[in-house]
């Protein structure tokens, strides 16, 4: 049984069921809860990644944070796709998925074997196709794109880290 407290989850229902089903399966659990992390307005004017109170949540099972969850939108050629990071406890990045691609061209950034590449980075570590983040012919928009994203949330994992909050 899946319980979960995501009020005014701003994704689709479809999007929101595949991040239930990809947290439970990082986890092996299929009984957890996942509550929205809340920041202050002041300290989220610091952060690259706005936190919403609908994009990160803590994974609890049986009172205690298991990992963390975060889903966003980045955008491809001409439309925007959904992405999950999975934490675990420590704040190190576990599982990512690319939840909905709505691309004819790019797709192959939802393949695991370059998805890999984000798994144990954490709030303390870069990326950039530049330096450690493998590029894909024809998927140039998305790469750059997922990567920027994801920069820019390990740097905003960094801040709350720094800051005790998570």
């Amino acid at each position: 049984m899946v319980i979960f407290f995501i009020f005014g989850f701003a994704l689709p229902k479809e999007v929101s069921k595949r991040v239930m089903k990809e947290v439970g399966k990082t986890f092996e659990l299929s009984d957890f809860t996942m509550e929205p992390v809340q920041i202050s307005e002041g300290l989220n004017e610091e952060l690259p990644i706005k936190i919403s109170g609908q994009n990160l949540f803590r994974v609890i099972k049986d009172s205690a944070t298991i990992g963390y969850a975060f889903t966003d939108q980045a955008p491809s050629k001409t439309a925007k796709f959904d992405y999950l990071v999975v934490f675990d406890k420590d704040v190190k990045i576990v599982n990512t998925k690319v939840l909905v691609y709505r691309e004819d061209y790019g797709g192959e950034i939802g393949s695991r074997r370059w998805l890999k590449q984000f798994l144990g980075k954490t709030g303390g570590d870069h990326v950039s196709v530049k330096t450690n983040i493998d590029v894909i012919s024809g998927a140039t928009i998305s790469v750059n794109s997922m990567t920027k994203s994801m920069d820019n949330l390990l740097a905003t994992i960094g801040i709350l880290q720094q800051k005790g909050k998570l």
